[in-house]
């Protein structure tokens, strides 16, 4: 499986993301007193830590500006991924502790976690739910039929 490592934004250009969605980080620096892991040297306007529960599934959207990157803490996830407007099968990818995965704009998404996961969202974009609501785009990438599944109408 193809990785691309991340990079500073100061040595890209906008829009120059990587090309495969999980992302090869960088060598961390190890001394006497432990070690630090660069996960992401990105200009960002939000972090979030989700915790999702076993046989959940998360995003099922696409988002139109926003892109995020998305490091698993403890668990796991299948990451599924496809360009919006495809017919085509979209792509699984397993996302391990301490993998990133990185979504593009226009980039359908679905998450399905078979065991409790942690992970942090590092977004474009701030979160706050009227911003995220104007972004977003929801689909059906992953059935949710007999799935722990959410959309802002349930009650």
């Amino acid at each position: 499986m193809e990785k691309t490592k991340a990079h500073s934004s100061r040595d890209k250009v906008d829009h120059q993301w990587p090309k495969y969605p999980l992302v090869e980080l960088v060598q961390p620096f190890i001394d006497v007193r432990g070690s630090i892991q660069p996960i992401l040297d990105e200009a960002i306007k939000s972090a979030i830590l989700i915790e999702s529960n076993a046989g959940s599934i998360r995003a099922n959207h696409y988002h139109k500006t926003d892109w995020h990157y998305c490091y698993v803490i403890s668990g796991a996830m299948e990451y599924y991924h496809r360009k919006t407007g495809s017919e085509e099968k979209p792509e699984k990818i397993i996302v391990n502790v301490g993998n990133v995965v990185f979504t593009p704009p226009m980039v359908d998404h679905a998450m399905y976690f078979s065991k409790d996961t942690v992970f942090l969202a590092l977004s474009r974009n701030p979160r706050d739910q009227k911003s995220y609501e104007e972004d977003v785009v929801r689909i059906e990438l992953l059935s949710k039929e007999g799935f722990l599944n959410w959309r802002p109408d349930d009650k």
